[in-house]
């Protein structure tokens, strides 16, 4: 079985994923978040799978892997369209994606994502904001806890806002506050259980005009100076456990 580390910069990975790693740390992260080759794992919304092909391979031995991914019928149009860009990967890299569960998320009308109480860690990458744009996160996080095992831990990597940020600012910018993070969390019955920051930027100040899409990779100003140099945003690294 191949370690984290060999497959963070493995050949079945595009180089520009490989590149990307320096800035997201996915051994430090996955293995803060407790990720075991043996684990039912559940990552929530991969897109094109940046870390589903680091957790694919991982677990095809011993482990399960499930995505719950966006549904065929997402109100917005770009959902249905990731979600067929993710499946080509699966059909044209079968070595890699061969063993995963693929579901589709879609409150209120599509939430269960795997087996109730079969998952050991559920795992979240930059997504927190858009359930917030959408008013679902907690239907989001319902999904998790209804999906987590008691014990199991949810892990999650969000853009970091400053604290004072107001809800209709995480709506615009992208930026989360760690205090509604948290919030939403105990809301949907899990406990905080530790910070890293292992994924932090201080060089971003969080105040670009288009909010956390100036950064790369999206650079949306269409200014890659001065963006380009800050980097990947400011990023919150937080583990929440379901009670046993």
């Amino acid at each position: 079985m191949p370690t984290l580390q060999e497959l963070v910069v493995g050949d079945h990975r595009h180089p520009r994923n490989i590149a990307r790693n320096e800035a997201r740390h996915p051994v430090e992260t996955l293995e803060f978040f407790g990720l075991k080759p043996d684990m039912t794992v559940l990552e929530i919304l991969p897109a094109t799978g940046w870390y589903t092909e680091i957790l694919a391979p991982y677990l095809a031995d011993e482990g399960r892997l499930y995505l719950a991914h966006f549904s065929p019928d997402g109100i917005l149009p770009y959902m249905p369209q990731v979600l067929e860009m993710f499946e080509d990967r699966l059909v044209n890299e079968p070595d890699t994606f061969a063993k995963v569960i693929v579901r589709h998320i879609n409150p209120p009308q599509e939430v269960s994502v795997a087996p109730p109480g079969s998952v050991d860690l559920a795992l979240t990458f930059r997504n927190v904001h858009n359930w917030i744009m959408a008013d679902a996160e907690d239907e989001y996080f319902a999904a998790f806890h209804q999906a987590l095992k008691p014990g199991g831990v949810l892990g999650i990597v969000e853009h970091r806002a400053k604290p004072d940020a107001n809800i209709e600012s995480m709506r615009t910018t992208g930026y989360v506050t760690e205090e509604y993070v948290k919030e939403i969390a105990a809301k949907a019955g899990f406990e905080f259980e530790e910070a890293s920051e292992i994924n932090a930027n201080l060089a971003d100040t969080v105040d670009h005009p288009e909010g956390v899409w100036s950064l790369a990779p999206f650079l949306r100003s269409g200014k890659e100076e001065p963006y380009l140099s800050i980097g990947e945003s400011d990023r919150m690294t937080l583990r929440f456990r379901k009670p046993e």
